[in-house]
This record gives structure tokens, sequence and C-alpha cells, in this order.
């Protein structure tokens, strides 16, 4: 920790202190001022005197924006909502936003800078996987906790002790979808994989789909590779498809793996698609439109969870966004709220104004693996080395309606 953070003494009791130390003349970024042509209207981040910074790593422009601004969404609610109850204490919480982009770089650079200039006591972030791996070990030796909101593929909360995720591993959530598709379809025999080569979680994810699949006794017909980058999937699907296989299983992004669901359907796939996580959002609808209908996606979170605090965070995002959250959005919202349900915590053992910004961290990451707290995507405790404990996960099949350009997520039983 450098000599700048440790001789920042008291991060709340004294506004210049704070404004200072703690971001005060830091650049705030929000999905409004991306130019990316799917961005989400969210409000600006609002700069309070006094107020705890929190920092947000998520993608706001590039491919990955399409995750990443339903991030933000998540944030903001909770950031508002937390705010209305007395923040910590009576002090509010502000969230500091970086663009991370698409890649490790660009999480690196939004890291450092919310840790070395806006002086956050804690990170939520960054958006994928491969991000994650690079970006987290700067957060592991400056010692800042780190919550991974989207983060899912194998080894992430082992990166170190300061780093947890609110975001099930994917060797948890992906095979269910599998077991709704052989439900939906008991006759499945053989199956051909998709999966981007070039990112860390969708290589985590296609592990654990070919090991269901083989655990199922069913046919892999083929495992074929593409890029996240890619938008040209025709010798792929083509590849695939002749080997006239009952079941896809797509490990992508939004923009990549939208455009191969719609491209396996125009050359005239027909049956069952399960998508990985990174499909795992309404934004792919855009990409693969009236195609996208009946993909099968694996859930960590349903707006029909009955818990209090979901109820609330669902009314504030269908109120806003006439429509239900997406997970992404409630995990984000679930990872501000362990920031927030922590530092209440520790404020009440050891007013946490009094403590140096070094030290709040430190007693903030341990504060956070010791609580149990109620999400919206229901009760969640973390391992001792930063896991999350879950218990809810659901299964959500595409529905597009007929315009063929809106749909939602219908949760199966």
């Amino acid at each position: 920790m450098n000599n700048a953070i440790a001789q920042t003494t008291a991060l709340l009791s004294t506004c210049a202190l704070l404004l200072t130390g703690c971001g005060g003349g830091s650049v705030t970024n929000s999905p409004d001022n991306t130019t990316n042509n799917t961005t989400t209207n969210t409000a600006q981040t609002t700069t309070t005197p006094g107020a705890i910074p929190i920092g947000i790593a998520l993608a706001q422009t590039s491919n990955v924006a399409l995750l990443g601004q339903e991030g933000f969404v998540g944030a903001r609610i909770a950031e508002k909502y937390f705010n209305s109850k007395g923040g910590i204490n009576g002090t509010p919480i502000k969230l500091v936003s970086q663009d991370t982009g698409g890649d490790e770089a660009g999480a690196i650079n939004a890291f450092q800078t919310l840790i070395n200039k806006d002086k956050v006591v804690g990170i939520v972030g960054p958006t994928l996987s491969q991000q994650a791996f690079s970006a987290d070990p700067i957060a592991e030796r400056a010692k800042v906790p780190v919550i991974g909101a989207s983060n899912t593929a194998n080894g992430i909360p082992e990166i170190g002790d300061y780093v947890a995720r609110v975001s099930a591993p994917v060797s948890i959530v992906a095979p269910n979808s599998l077991k709704a598709a052989l439900k939906q379809n008991p006759q499945i025999k053989k199956v051909a994989v998709f999966y981007a080569q070039n990112d860390a979680f969708n290589k985590s994810e296609t592990e654990i789909f070919q090991k269901a699949v083989k655990e199922q006794g069913l046919e892999l017909v083929t495992v074929q590779k593409f890029q996240t980058t890619d938008t040209d999937f025709q010798a792929q699907a083509t590849n695939a498809i002749n080997l006239k296989p009952d079941l896809v299983i797509i490990s992508g992004l939004a923009a990549d793996g939208g455009n191969l669901v719609r491209q396996l359907r125009e050359l005239g796939y027909k049956g069952i698609i399960v998508g990985g996580n990174g499909l795992n959002t309404p934004n792919v609808l855009s990409v693969c439109k009236a195609l996208c209908d009946g993909v099968l996606i694996a859930q960590a979170y349903s707006p029909e969870y009955p818990g209090e605090i979901n109820k609330v965070f669902r009314q504030a995002y269908v109120e806003q966004y006439k429509k239900e959250p997406a997970q992404f959005t409630g995990q984000a919202f679930a990872a501000v709220q362990v920031y927030v349900e922590a530092l209440k915590e520790l404020d009440k053992k050891n007013k946490i104004s009094t403590l140096p910004i070094d030290k709040l961290r430190t007693e903030l990451n341990k504060q956070i693996l010791a609580g149990k707290y109620n999400t919206p995507l229901g009760e969640i405790a973390f391992t001792p080395v930063g896991d999350v404990i879950q218990k809810e996960f659901y299964v959500a099949q595409i529905k597009m309606d007929k315009d063929g350009n809106t749909g939602k997520f219908v949760f199966i039983k």
C-alpha cells in the first residue's frame, strides 16, 4: 500500500479528506456516456460530499457492454435504494465507475484508477472472468476487496484473499440447462458444442458442459471453436449441422452467441439450443431477434423469487425500464448490497470514520466473508475462499413476441 493511501487517516470524518482521498476529482462514467448503440439509460453517479466510495468496474463500451451495462443498472438501483434507507448508519455510499471495456488492459486500468486515484473501499467487477484473472491480482496486491458480480469461471475466488464473488460458479449452474433440454426432449442423443476459445470463462464453461454431456451418456459429435469478436459462423455452423445434432450448446457472449444462434437457425438447424451464461441477458434478443425463440439458459436469479428485497429491487427496475430484471442486474445489486451490509456491521464494531483506508479495506474484507445476506438472489454467504454459497437456481427459455423484435425470459419448472 503506497504512502498516499496509508496517510489517509480519516475516510469519513471530514469532507475535505474524503473529496481529496476518495476520488472527488475522478471521472465517473455511466452507460449514458458511451457511444455503444445498445446503451441502457441509467442515472449519472451523484458526487455526494462525505459519501463512502465503492468502485464499479464494468464494461460500458465494446461488445462486452451488452453485459456490463446491465450490471451498472443493478448497481445504480442498489445505490439509490440503500441511500434512501440511510446508507451506512447515516452516511451515504457513492458509486465511482470506471469503464473496463472488453479486454484485460481496460480492466487493469479501471482497477488501478479506482484503487490509486479514486481511493474506493472496494470494487464490484470486472464484467468478464477473462478480465478478472488479469485485474483481480491488482486489487489483491493492494489489499482492496473485490466482489465479482458476473465472474463464474472456475478459479476466480482462488486468485487471492481479497477476491470474492456473488456470481455462482459455472460448474453449479450450467448443467441445469442441459437437464432441462433432456426433459423437453428425452430423445436427444447427439450434441454439438460451440465455444469462444479466446475467453477464459467460455473455455471453463464448455468444459463443464462437455463433462455433463458425457455424464448423461450423450454423444458429443463435434466441438467448434470461434472468437468473441467473430460475426460470421457459417463454416462452424455448417460443419455441425452436417453431423445432425439433436442439441447445440453455445458458450459465448451476447453479441457473438446471438449471431451464432441466428446463423444456425438460418442454415436450417431445428433442434434445441442451450446458451451459456454469456447469453444470459435480454440484450441478446436484439441480436438474434425472432430466431432467439426457444433458447434455454440456466439462471442464478429469478424475478419471481419471493424474498422481500427482491420484491423491492424488481419493482424499482420494472418501474424504470418496463420489463423484468435479468440475472446480471440482480447480481450487481447483490454485490453492492453485500458492501453496504458489511460496512454497516463493521461500523457498529468500530467506527469506520476512525480507520485509515488501508485498515478499513482489510477489516471490510473480513466482514464480507463473515456475513450472511438476504439478497435478490436469495440468502447467500461466502466460503472461506470467497466463493458464493447460494441455494436457488433456475432455467429460463426465451419466448419471442410475434413482432420478432421483443421477447422475454420465461422460467420453466
